[in-house]
């Protein structure tokens, strides 16, 4: 095993997991909001500095779609495409 410095600053994972129909789950929001967070990191410059990944189950259905940014450590539930530029944001500090 070999330790390497991460590439990034900041990793955004989002939840894309797919539950049988009726289930709480974050699908099929999950990738619209991953691939307009994507979008808006390659506009903003900020490729380099932030990641965009999805994520199969996170544990947290219920609260679906679900997105994790670290290595801050924030979890952020219930949200639509209408939080994106506050993810962002939040993903931005200290980078």
């Amino acid at each position: 095993m070999e330790i390497v410095a991460s590439k990034f600053k900041k990793y955004i994972f989002v939840c894309e997991n797919e539950r049988a129909a009726g289930e709480a789950c974050c699908q099929p929001e999950g990738t619209r909001i991953r691939e307009a967070l994507k979008e808006l990191v390659k506009a903003r410059g900020l490729a380099a500095k932030i990641r965009v990944s999805r994520t199969g189950c996170q544990d947290v259905c219920a609260g679906g779609p679900s997105v994790l940014i670290m290595p801050d450590n924030i979890r952020l539930s219930r949200v639509s495409a209408g939080d994106i530029e506050k993810i962002l944001e939040l993903a931005s500090e200290n980078i």
